[in-house]
């Protein structure tokens, strides 16, 4: 049961670990010191779908569960609706490359928006 729910754990760890990489950009428009977590975020993330690579949370929940064909296959909330969405079943190379993509385009519009911002000159104070 303890496993179980580290697994559990890790799972939810994980896919706030995505959301972080896909749409942190938005909280860096915020608080852009948040960027210096951020950028290696999408490096790492973006790096994991073109390399094809398995996040070692992957690595851990698997571990944590002690058996790979059970991973998914339970009724919680967890396994119905989260799983399917960080191991989607139709995720083939050419997706992980297109999600690297989004993830990258998604960014590096966010990233243009707080730079450009930051770039801007303030209006002269009129006299």
């Amino acid at each position: 049961m303890l496993y179980r729910l580290l697994a559990d754990f890790v799972v939810l760890l994980h896919f706030g670990f995505v959301l972080f990489v896909v749409l942190g950009g938005l909280l860096v428009l915020r608080w852009p010191l948040l960027a210096w977590l951020h950028l290696p975020a999408v490096a790492w993330g973006v790096a994991v779908e073109f390399g094809g690579w398995f996040c070692p949370l992957t690595y851990l929940e698997v571990w944590l569960r002690g058996d790979v064909h059970r991973v998914g296959t339970d009724s919680d909330f967890i396994s119905r609706f989260l799983l399917p969405i960080l191991y989607p079943p139709e995720l083939t190379r050419t997706v992980q490359i297109c999600l690297g993509l989004g993830a990258l385009a998604i960014n590096s519009a966010t990233y243009w928006r707080v730079w450009g911002r930051r770039t801007e000159t303030p209006p002269a104070p009129s006299r």
